[in-house]
Formats: structure tokens, C-alpha cells, sequence
């Protein structure tokens, strides 16, 4: 029988059972494969055109809402192979393939036999937000793969006690605040439920605090560009939480989304893992780690966050119901062999649809068409005309598209007042018009002499993108554009 590895004496470190390489490096190269498979159709979702669209005219240590290492990774794809959207991709199916095996190495670490690591590896490579965003480059599609670095560092200390992984923990922690920045909230979390419940020694531990220290260092340059902006990302709570009715079903929407995001396979997994955490004696100091998701839950649907907040806590939850399991089976309470692959084969073919889906919502056609209708419109302005005319979105979605989608040299860079872009410099005071597209250009109507209807967007007429021509503007780009950044996409 294999028992759930225990913490580490001071003579050695208890064995782990040997890594499962070829089922679990099946898994995640199935998972590799799949994402290849639809990553290479023409389209960006819009969150990936807003990544490219700041790599390319805007990379800094900050935006609005997001850190900067997503926009870095689609500037320097896009260097390699501009405008090639499996490139732009690679990063992120990596970072999902990646998180297959850390979740399998978890299952590992806790003393998980072949199986029992499988059975963690489907269980993440299925869930469904995993299925629909895995080779999108977002930053929530690279963030999980650091929260399961964080998790298995963790557990794997818990096991071993080598202080030099906690010098990790720090850098992970790190680079994952330069990646989104729920990885602080978490590590906030996880250092008050050791307090409460335990390792404490964790908290004596010289490396842990030098570990905060590494992740302070390393968040530094964008929570500084945060901190020299006004703090704008504090402000997005709000703004997620109202956009979660029309979007998720509200605040219920969000509490199911958050258990429902795991998986056929992955949320039975998850449950009875966070049971395990709470009542067996054997993973007694790894109880914080099930407190800390029960806080974050319950943060997350109080604040009516997104359902995909916890995907990085999945992994972790799962490996735990996973080698539960197999002391069941150990114990002489599980089923056959052959029961767990009927489970995989269903979580697969669940996953399937959501994998499916991710095309054509990452492939809209009115990218394309706010882009090309507005470069004609552009061009129909007579030259003298134009040479002083910038290209200007009500929100940031028509502006991220209209920088990924127009030919190279037909537009100048769109500018908006809305997120990230509203951040932005605003255009230079040589730009006296400006072509603007959305369902209204009201505005710039008390800055500019005449605004007026000049188009639409699609053969539809599509009330959100219709084209106006903005002219006469009455003061300095200065002095008016920071009474109009905003926020709220609608």
C-alpha cells in the first residue's frame, strides 16, 4: 500500500512513487496537439488583439489591467512572425501543457502512483475554461500554470523541507504578479491560513521571507507603473463586477462558473480533494492549502468576480481528490482498473465542445470589418486632410482591433478613452480631426467644432461601430483627455 507522503524528517525525505512519463507526457501532448489544432485559424480573441496591440505601439511595465508579460510575450512573437497568430499563440499552449504536468508532478509530490498522476493530468487538461482558452495569449490564459508552480513548490516543501524552494516560491510569486495580479491575493491568502492552521514553522523559515523579498523585487517595476498611474487596476473590481449580469448570469453565475470551470472529471476531483484537506489527519499541515480556496471562493462570488479566478487552484484541489482515490482503491474500496478510463474518455469528450467553441468566438468577423471599413473611410479623406487625422474607438475592443487587423501603414494607431488605451498618450496636437468609430461619438462633442455620421461598419449597419468624422477640435489633446478615460466597456 502506498500511503499519502508525509512531511520530511531530519534524515531524509520520504520516496515518491517514480513520474508516470508516458501516460502523463500523453496527456499533455494530446493537450499540445488539440490547442495546435484550432490555434492556427485566422482570428484573434479580442482580449489577445488588445495583448498584441499594446506589444506592438505601447509595451511598458504597466496597463489599466494587466501586468506586462503578456503584451511582452505577443510583441516578441510577433517580431519573430508578424501577424501570425500560431506563433503569437505558442506561448500560451505551452503554458497549458505545462500545467498538466505540474499537476500531475503535485499528485506526485503527495505520493500518487501512475494512475492517480493521470488521472490529475485529464482531470486539468479537461477542464472547460482550459478547453476554451488554453492557446489564447491572455494573461488569465498564462496565469494558472504559476499558480500550480506555486502549489507544487509547496507541497513538494512539505514533503522534503528544503528551504531553497521557498527562494522559488518568491520568484514564482513574482513573475506571476508581472502576469495578472490575483497571484498576490493568493499569496495574501495562503500566508494568513498558514498563520491560523498551520505550518507555522513555514513562517520561521529565514528563505520564505527572502523568497517575499525576490517577489517583491521582481513585481516592483509594474506595481510602481500602477502606483505612478493612480492605481487604475483597484478601480477594475467594479467595473468585473458589473459586467457579470449580462455576461455570467451575475453573482450566481459566477459561483457555479468558478466550480463548474473544472471539468466533468476535475470538479469531483476538486470536491473531494478540499474534503480530504479539511478532515484527514495525514494532510494536516497541508490544510491551509483547502482554507485558502474556500476563502478565495467565497472572495470571488461576494465580489462577483470571473469564473475562471480559481482555474489555477484546480491542479492543486484535483491531485489531492486523485490520490484520495487511489487509497480507496488501496484500501479495497475502489472499483476495477478499468473504471477510471470510462471517467477520462467522458471529461475528454466534454472538454471537445468547449475546444470547439473557442474558433469561432476568437475569430469574429467584425474585427475585420471595423478595421476594413474604417481604413476606407480613412483613405476617402482627402490627403491634406488626412496627414492631420488620427483614428480614434469608443471602446477598447474596436481600438485593439483596429491595430491588429488594418494592413501595416493604412491607419495610424488607434487611440481610446476606454481601459488600457484611455492610459495611453493621448495623440499629439498635429492631429486637429479624428475618425472615430462606435455607437456614438458624443464624447468628443464638446471639444471638437464638428462631429458628424460618416458610415457604418458590415453591410448590417452594426449600431456598436458606426463611423463619425470629428473635426475642428477647440483645445489641446492635454487638456481634455483625462476627463475622458473610462473604464466601463459599455
Amino acid at each position: 500500500m502506498t500511503a499519502t507522503a508525509a512531511p520530511a524528517t531530519a534524515s531524509a525525505p520520504p520516496p515518491v512513487p517514480r513520474l508516470a512519463r508516458r501516460p502523463v507526457g500523453v496527456v499533455a501532448g494530446l493537450v499540445a496537439a488539440a490547442h495546435l489544432a484550432v490555434a492556427w485559424i485566422p482570428g484573434w480573441w479580442f482580449d489577445e488583439a488588445l495583448m498584441l496591440a499594446i506589444g506592438r505601439h505601447h509595451l511598458d511595465w504597466g496597463s489599466v489591467d494587466q501586468p506586462p508579460v503578456a503584451p511582452l510575450l505577443a510583441a516578441a512573437t510577433d517580431l519573430l512572425a508578424p501577424g501570425n497568430v500560431l506563433v503569437l499563440r505558442l506561448p500560451a499552449i505551452a503554458a497549458t501543457t505545462a500545467g498538466v504536468v505540474l499537476a500531475a508532478l503535485i499528485a506526485r509530490e503527495l505520493g500518487g502512483d501512475a494512475r492517480a498522476q493521470t488521472l490529475t493530468a485529464v482531470a486539468q487538461a479537461t477542464g472547460i475554461w482550459t478547453a476554451i482558452s488554453g492557446h489564447w495569449l491572455t494573461p488569465y490564459t498564462l496565469e494558472p500554470v504559476t499558480w500550480l508552480a506555486l502549489g507544487w513548490l509547496l507541497v513538494r516543501w512539505w514533503r522534503v523541507r528544503e528551504d531553497r524552494l521557498l527562494l522559488a516560491l518568491g520568484v514564482v510569486v513574482g513573475v506571476g504578479a508581472q502576469t495578472k495580479f490575483q497571484v498576490l491575493l493568493l499569496a495574501a491568502v495562503l500566508l494568513l491560513a498558514v498563520a491560523a492552521l498551520g505550518p507555522r514553522e513555514l513562517l520561521r523559515r529565514p528563505h520564505l521571507w527572502t523568497g517575499a523579498g525576490l517577489a517583491a523585487a521582481i513585481a516592483a517595476p509594474t506595481l510602481v507603473w500602477q502606483a505612478l498611474h493612480g492605481w487604475p487596476q483597484l478601480r477594475m473590481g467594479p467595473v468585473v463586477a458589473s459586467e457579470a449580469g449580462a455576461l455570467y448570469g451575475g453573482r450566481l453565475g459566477v459561483a457555479v462558473g468558478l466550480l463548474g470551470s473544472a471539468g466533468v472529471l476535475g470538479l469531483p476531483l476538486v470536491l473531494h480533494g478540499l474534503l480530504r484537506l479539511l478532515r484527514d489527519a495525514r494532510l494536516r499541515d497541508l490544510r491551509y492549502l483547502g482554507v485558502t480556496a474556500i476563502v478565495l471562493y467565497a472572495v470571488f462570488v461576494v465580489t462577483v468576480g470571473r469564473p475562471y479566478y480559481l482555474v489555477g487552484l484546480y491542479g492543486v484541489l484535483g491531485a489531492v481528490g486523485a490520490v484520495g482515490l487511489q487509497h480507496r482503491r488501496e484500501a479495497g474500496h475502489g472499483r476495477r482498473r478499468r473504471a477510471a478510463w470510462p471517467a477520462g474518455v467522458l471529461a475528454a469528450a466534454a472538454a471537445v465542445p468547449f475546444l470547439a467553441l473557442s474558433v469561432p468566438v476568437a475569430a469574429p468577423t467584425v474585427g475585420a470589418e471595423v478595421a476594413a471599413a474604417t481604413t476606407q473611410a480613412y483613405e476617402a479623406l482627402p490627403p491634406a486632410q488626412r496627414a492631420h487625422t488620427g483614428v480614434m474607438a469608443g471602446s477598447y475592443i474596436y481600438a485593439a482591433f483596429l491595430d491588429v487587423h488594418a494592413a501595416a501603414g493604412t491607419l495610424p494607431p488607434a487611440v481610446s478613452s476606454n481601459r488600457s488605451y484611455g492610459w495611453f498618450p493621448p495623440p499629439s496636437d498635429d492631429v486637429h480631426a479624428v475618425l472615430y468609430v462606435g455607437a456614438d461619438a458624443d464624447e468628443l462633442r464638446p471639444w471638437f467644432a464638428d462631429v458628424r455620421p460618416v458610415g457604418h461598419v458590415g453591410d448590417a449597419g452594426d449600431p456598436g461601430a458606426r463611423l463619425w468624422l470629428a473635426t475642428g477640435r477647440l483645445v489641446s489633446w492635454e487638456s481634455f483627455w483625462p476627463s475622458l478615460r473610462h473604464l466601463d466597456v459599455g
